[in-house]
């Protein structure tokens, strides 16, 4: 049961990353697809039952949160936009953040995985 539920190829992403999440709403008989983008501010759970907590500044700088669970059939895709540079694995501080404080995270730098040269090889 569970390896079934999570064969959804989801990409790796952290507290502090800003994603998109395209999420499929079913309304009566019509399907529609809503993005939604924010900030990750927690990820909980095990196994199946994952779930993670983006939230977003939404209309009158007023923050609105959504939970999704991790292997939902109704998660179409999930785009990791910016890569957050944090030093916390939950961020519910943001909520108490108003305007452009709430949505401030620095970026996250990937190192290069090729090795510096010695400095005997730069002298030849």
């Amino acid at each position: 049961m569970e390896t079934k539920a999570q064969k959804n190829t989801i990409p790796e992403f952290r507290a502090g990353d800003t994603v998109t999440v395209h999420y499929r709403i079913i309304e009566g008989d019509k399907v529609r697809t809503q993005p939604f983008e924010g900030i990750v501010i927690a990820k909980r759970g095990e196994g199946v039952s994952k779930t993670f907590t983006v939230r977003k500044i939404g209309a009158d700088g007023v923050g609105v949160e959504r939970i999704f669970p991790l292997f939902s059939p109704n998660i179409e895709r999930l785009v990791v936009e910016r890569t957050g540079k944090v030093r916390r694995a939950k961020l519910y501080y943001l909520r108490g953040k108003v305007g452009k404080q709430a949505t401030k995270v620095k970026e996250r730098l990937f190192t290069s995985s090729v090795p510096e040269q010695s400095v005997e090889e730069k002298a030849v």
